[in-house]
């Protein structure tokens, strides 16, 4: 499997703290990334090391199969685009002269201009002072500049910031369809599970500066414990039945819950708990959210 970024060992230190620990990315060309984690767990600083931004304390860092150095860093960033923290731009100019000079800064034909406001869907907001912008709108515009030169990889940290519910579902759709129209890998951060569930094929997880999980979606979710919940009419007549079947259970509010198990067991012991007098009224099978794996994991909630 080809990697569009690889780190080994990667490090930061600030004063002899470690901001990022030894974290080894491996990030498959053509996915979408989700780099999840808590608000300063390490996410920016990962990617502004990916980017060459700032040094890393240890480690090695490879995008689009080169080692990054002082050398080609420039060669690699040409294939590159980033949206970190927040978008800059001038405030005084238009939309549209803002990316006039990103342009002329990567090399890239003007005539780029018209395809990324149409991507992200800004044709009617170009020609308004980017400082009249609403936070969603310099989004926009952050993400309109990072993907002029149509770049092999595009790094976003926390791109949904500042946009309303229908600006987030447009701008999930649209990196969604990023490496399937133009061939991008996407490396997005973020600290809301939901969006990393919803847009993510890949994911690594980081707290506290260390990468903590890393594999597909599919895979963090085996890490997922179903469990059965079951309503009575006599859940503590239940709960004896179910204990003398050797059955760790518990209750929970109006619902017994235990572990998930084979069709023809349950079957065997739902039969059992009815003919014991409680009264079955509601079987159900639940899986563990994004949010409950990432508990499970980190020991700590996360925003949603």
């Amino acid at each position: 499997m080809a990697l569009a970024v690889k780190t080994n060992q990667l490090t930061k230190t600030y004063n002899n703290t470690p901001c990022v620990n030894n974290v080894d990315l491996q990030i498959p060309e053509g996915s979408i990334y989700g780099f999840l984690g808590p608000n300063g767990a390490g996410k920016s600083t990962t990617m502004k090391m990916i980017l060459g931004l700032i040094k890393c304390s240890g480690g090695t860092v490879e995008v689009l199969g080169q080692t990054m150095n002082d050398k080609n860093r420039l060669a690699i960033l040409r294939d590159t685009g980033s949206l970190i923290e927040s978008p800059s731009y001038y405030a005084h100019l238009t939309g549209r002269e803002n990316l006039k000079i990103v342009c002329l800064l990567k090399g890239v034909p003007e005539k780029e201009i018209d395809e990324v406001l149409r991507i992200v869907r800004m044709e009617k907001q170009q020609n308004k002072k980017a400082g009249h912008y609403s936070l969603g709108m310099k989004q926009r515009l952050g993400l309109a500049s990072a993907l002029l030169g149509r770049p092999k990889l595009l790094l976003l940290d926390e791109p949904t910031n500042g946009l309303d519910p229908a600006g987030i579902q447009e701008m999930r759709e649209l990196i969604c369809s990023l490496p399937g129209k133009y061939g991008m890998t996407v490396m997005i951060s973020s600290h809301l599970l939901s969006e990393i569930d919803q847009m993510a094929t890949h994911t690594g997880i980081i707290d506290r500066g260390e990468l903590i999980f890393q594999d597909s979606l599919a895979h963090l979710y085996e890490h997922s414990r179903k469990q059965i919940r079951l309503r009575t009419m006599d859940n503590k007549a239940a709960f004896r039945y179910l204990t003398d079947q050797k059955v760790t259970c518990r209750i929970e509010g109006e619902y017994l819950t235990f572990r998930d198990m084979p069709d023809d067991k349950l079957a065997f012991l739902m039969a059992g708990t009815a003919a014991s007098g409680a009264g079955l009224l509601r079987i159900q099978e639940q899986q563990q959210t994004l949010e409950d794996i990432f508990l499970d994991l980190t020991g700590r909630k996360v925003s949603l």
